[in-house]
């Protein structure tokens, strides 16, 4: 986790250094910039294409120089110049130029634009300005514009046209050189309206204490308080003032609030994301000078605040668990510590609610658990699992829909932990809160787990895709989404495939964020009718330049530590005919069975052809026409049974309740 931390540095130190957009002054001769000037300094930003996989400038620091290029959707200049912009894409990829599309226009969706761009057959990825800040900053005026970056300075090398004069600035970048012309005039495109500019002047009058602090006292300073997650407290004006380009920084490149949902899919409980009225405001304010304005200073109220014991909305547990205190040594990899505890239910016990206190959350990667039941003792008469999990950054997980999470009296208590260490001997006493039901719910929350043991990521490789899924044989409730996986995770999403195969995406995270896993709960259950396969889709960076790679010169597949891998995703649901009084073990049997189909069939169509049996299972394929007695070139789950009659899966995290 340190590693990963550490990667956010540069681009920090980056926004610290500059924050004031200065105007770009044009070189004798040449065209002198209108308005909306260009910057001196181009700053970093983190957009979603049209594809919903987030595009991060500084990441592509590497590149010798990043094309940009803007564009409306629907217009046929922008059409033309989008081919043009995929031969220059073309012509300068294997060099190692970034080439992008901007879509600052209000007007444009991005399922629109998408569609588009399908049409053309377009290969460039499209940035999404929605908020349109990106094009602010640029100066942005009209479509067809292009700007040549120079990422070793992040300056404007060349902006104009895509013609001559931008291919001349661009090979200049790539040679080391100045471009000879750096700015041409570009009027034939459409102008692009950028409605907040005109408002730029009004940017200082934005209201630090009746629309700044509002802002930052409702997404923020639950983890900026005192003794909180947060690197530090936001407890007065001053200290806002001080961190101003950081927080700027941070909003722009969508690491802060630690929410990671792409707005357009779904609605989650616990939603801190900033709304796009919220982002713009922030950003403008602090690119006005952050102003003090008059008023009081709404976060002085929490200047004696402290981070609470337990979740604010859960208050004392009604039993707390203590683990054993484990030191975790300065270096190395540590084994798994499986601790048991006896179970403080003696009686059997439904929970509501389960929170988990780490107690050096620096060094913590991860708790799983489970129930073990007396050997000796009869079987139980309600159903065990998981009495709750730990990953960074996660919240409390809390039953909802007059649901509950079983807990079988007597026996002990299962506690898997996973640590990872930091460059210092510490030690971690981690808690559990339990808090109860006094009646027995009328549902059961059920979980299972989407993932593959065949996962196999190649080294070197920058967005690897692994897909897998369940299918659900009756219908079902969805409670909780949330994905899990290593320091390559990049992006991930989860969709349904119904039976007459129309499609529903379920969530997507753009960018994934290991430092900040969390439970995705929609606002609303989701209703999983028979049949349904829900699809889980990872996209894995084991390149050099993700800089939180342990070893992007190794061929990656699935394991236990960290820098080893998971393709993981944890659904919690409840069936729709299940109670209390009526349990359906039988639906969590043919379920599970559906996995093993499911972690192989990349094409989704309920068989398992050759060519899926890879990576670790590559060696397979040999014997694939030997099971194949139907002689179809596919497997059904029969068949792949009898080719993998003693293979287990891979070892896999225990599914949480």
């Amino acid at each position: 986790m340190k590693r990963a931390l550490l990667a956010t540095a540069a681009p920090i130190a980056a926004g610290l250094a500059c924050l004031a957009l200065a105007g770009f002054a044009a070189p004798a001769g040449q065209a002198a910039d209108t308005p909306n000037a260009t910057p001196q300094h181009v700053d970093d930003f983190q957009l979603t294409d049209q594809t919903r996989l987030a595009q991060h400038l500084y990441y592509f620091g590497y590149s010798p120089a990043i094309v940009v290029m803007t564009r409306t959707n629907g217009s046929a200049l922008s059409r033309d110049a989008s081919q043009a912009l995929e031969k220059l894409n073309a012509a300068y990829k294997d060099k190692g130029v970034v080439v992008w599309a901007l879509d600052s226009n209000l007007g444009d969706s991005r399922d629109a634009v998408a569609a588009e761009a399908a049409k053309q057959n377009l290969t460039v990825r499209i940035l999404m300005d929605e908020q349109q800040l990106v094009g602010e900053s640029l100066g942005v005026q009209r479509e067809g514009e292009v700007f040549v970056i120079n990422p070793k300075t992040w300056t404007v090398a060349y902006r104009g046209p895509l013609d001559g004069h931008a291919n001349a600035a661009l090979d200049a970048v790539l040679a080391g050189q100045a471009p000879q012309v750096t700015r041409v005039a570009d009027t034939a495109g459409k102008p692009i309206a950028f409605p907040e500019k005109a408002h730029a002047a009004q940017f200082a009058d934005i209201s630090y204490d009746k629309q700044i602090a509002p802002i930052l006292q409702d997404k923020c300073v639950s983890c900026h308080v005192n003794g909180g997650i947060g690197p530090f407290a936001m407890n007065s004006y001053a200290v806002v003032k001080g961190f101003a380009p950081m927080i700027r920084e941070t909003i722009r490149t969508r690491r802060m609030p630690p929410y990671f949902a792409d707005p357009h899919i779904g609605a989650f409980k616990n939603d801190q994301g900033l709304t796009a009225d919220q982002t713009k405001l922030l950003v403008h304010w602090i690119e006005a000078g952050a102003p003090r304005g008059d008023g009081p200073d709404p976060l002085l109220a929490n200047a004696n605040k402290t981070a609470p014991e337990w979740p604010t909305a859960l208050g004392k547990p009604d039993v707390v668990v203590e683990l054993p205190a484990f030191k975790v040594p300065a270096t190395g990899l540590v084994e798994y510590q499986n601790q048991v505890v006896p179970n403080p239910f003696k009686q059997d016990t439904w929970l509501k609610a389960i929170a988990m206190k780490p107690g050096d959350r620096r060094v913590l990667h991860h708790v799983v658990s489970n129930h073990i039941p007396d050997p000796n003792a009869p079987p139980p008469a309600i159903p065990g699992g998981s009495v709750g999990s730990y990953t960074p950054g996660a919240q409390p997980q809390i039953m909802a829909d007059n649901s509950g999470a079983p807990v079988p009296g007597g026996g002990k208590l299962h506690f898997q932990m996973h640590y990872t260490t930091m460059g210092k001997e510490t030690v971690d006493k981690t808690e559990v809160g339990f808090y109860t039901l006094k009646t027995p719910p009328e549902y059961i929350k059920r979980s299972a787990v989407i993932s593959t043991f065949s996962l196999y990521i190649p080294a070197g490789e920058a967005r690897h895709q692994e897909v897998a899924y369940l299918t659900f044989p009756a219908d079902a409730y969805l409670y909780t989404l949330y994905p899990h996986a290593h320091y390559r995770g990049y992006h991930v999403e989860l969709k349904e495939v119904l039976p007459d195969g129309k499609q529903a995406m379920l969530l997507s995270l753009p960018k994934y964020d290991f430092n900040w896993q969390r439970d995705y709960d929609p606002v609303k259950p989701i209703l999983v009718k028979a049949g349904t396969k829900l699809v889980a889709t990872w996209v894995y960076d084991n390149s050099t330049h993700n800089p939180a790679n342990p070893d992007p010169k190794r061929n990656v597949t699935w394991g236990e530590q960290t820098p080893d891998e998971m393709m993981y995703f944890r659904v919690n649901y409840r069936w729709a005919d299940e109670t209390v009084s009526h349990v359906r073990n039988d639906l969590q049997q043919k379920l599970f069975a559906s996995q093993m189909i499911g972690s192989l069939d990349s094409n989704l169509d309920g068989y398992v052809e050759k060519s899926e049996l890879k990576g670790p299972l590559a060696g397979l394929q040999a014997k694939f026409d030997e099971v194949d007695i139907h002689h179809t070139g596919k497997l059904d789950a029969a068949e792949l049974a009898k080719l993998l009659p003693s293979r287990r899966r891979a070892k896999q995290e225990t599914p949480d309740v």
